[in-house]
């Protein structure tokens, strides 16, 4: 059976579980049309109440790309010319929590707390370059 999109993925990580949506949206300004794109993701320490949500916003810019659907995947984002995530999987999930624990970060607040994931993915795919290293010749 197909899991609901839109039900939250939970998420172990050093012990503590985690329950974690990913949505897009648009601003929508007074009387104008919808711009700029952004997927949110949160994830909710559990159980309930102990600790605030945290929620890490890609939203569009320059260089950027924050695609709602065709012909890219609707959690890709990324830079034009870098690195770039699909935050549909639990291993990108994972590491943005990481780097944002990282930092001080994180469920440890008891209200919400939105941070920009930009830097994150950085810190993320910077990582993963390191954990690859240079190709062998």
């Amino acid at each position: 059976m197909a899991r609901h999109r839109k039900k939250p993925r939970r998420l172990v990580a050093d012990g503590r579980v985690y329950l974690w949506t990913l949505r897009h949206g648009h601003h929508v300004p007074e009387g104008g049309p919808a711009t700029g794109c952004r997927q949110v993701l949160t994830l909710y320490p559990q159980p309930a109440g102990t600790g605030g949500p945290l929620r890490i916003v890609f939203a569009d810019g320059p260089g950027r790309y924050v695609p709602g659907g065709f012909p890219m995947g609707s959690g890709d984002v990324g830079y034009v010319r870098g690195g770039s995530l699909n935050l549909h999987e639990p291993g990108a999930v994972r590491a943005l929590l990481d780097a944002a624990s990282a930092r001080g970060l994180g469920p440890d607040e008891r209200r919400a707390v939105e941070v920009d994931g930009w830097p994150l993915l950085e810190a993320v795919t910077a990582t993963a370059a390191e954990d690859v290293g240079p190709s062998d010749p």
